[in-house]
C-alpha cells in the first residue's frame, strides 16, 4: 500500500510507513496525532531529497562534466595516474584498489567501499565527509552533474552492471 504524488513533473511514492502514519492520525488522539504528523513531514522531506539525488544520468553529458576532473584523473584504459588515480573501470571496484602507480589516500582502501551509484553519489557530493582523511577536496554540487558523471564512469567500466 503506497500512494503516488506528482510535483513539478516528478512522481514520488509515499512509503508504506507514512501511509500507515496518516491512517493513525485519523484514529489516534493528542500526542499520537502530533507524533504522526511530525513523522509524515520529516519522512516526506527525506524522500523528496533522496529522490533528487537519484536523477537519471546521461553519459554524454557526463563526459563534459568529467572535463573538470581531468586535472587530477585520466579515464582511458591504461591511462597514467595523475594527482588521482586513473578511473577506467572504477564502477564496481573497491575504493583504493586503483592500478599500480596510482596515488590515493590509504583511507580509501581502509574504507571497504565499493563504487556504485549510491557510494559515488555520496563521494562526489562531499568526499571528505564520506570518507574522513581523504585528500580529494573537489566536489560536485548539482545532482544532475553527479548522475551524469556516474553514467560516464559506468560506460568506462567494462564490468559495470
Amino acid at each position: 500500500m503506497s500512494d503516488e504524488t506528482t510535483i513539478a513533473g516528478r512522481t514520488y511514492t509515499t512509503p508504506r510507513y507514512i501511509v500507515h502514519l496518516i491512517k493513525s492520525i485519523s484514529v489516534g488522539s493528542g500526542p499520537m496525532k502530533l507524533a504522526a504528523a511530525f513523522a509524515i513531514v520529516v519522512g516526506a522531506m527525506l524522500d523528496l531529497s533522496a529522490g533528487s539525488a537519484h536523477a537519471e544520468g546521461d553519459a554524454a553529458a557526463g563526459e563534459g562534466v568529467f572535463n573538470r576532473c581531468k586535472t587530477c584523473h585520466t579515464i582511458e584504459e591504461g591511462g597514467p595516474p595523475k594527482m588521482g588515480p586513473n578511473l577506467h573501470g572504477v564502477y564496481g571496484r573497491q575504493a583504493g584498489t586503483a592500478p599500480p602507480g596510482s596515488l590515493h589516500s590509504g583511507k580509501l582502501e581502509e574504507s571497504g567501499v565499493i563504487w556504485d551509484d549510491q557510494t559515488l553519489t555520496e563521494w562526489l557530493a562531499a568526499p571528505a565527509r564520506f570518507i574522513k582523511g581523504v585528500k580529494m577536496t573537489f566536489r560536485l554540487t548539482k545532482d544532475q552533474d553527479i548522475a551524469d558523471i556516474i553514467a560516464y564512469l559506468k560506460v568506462n567500466s567494462p564490468d559495470a552492471e
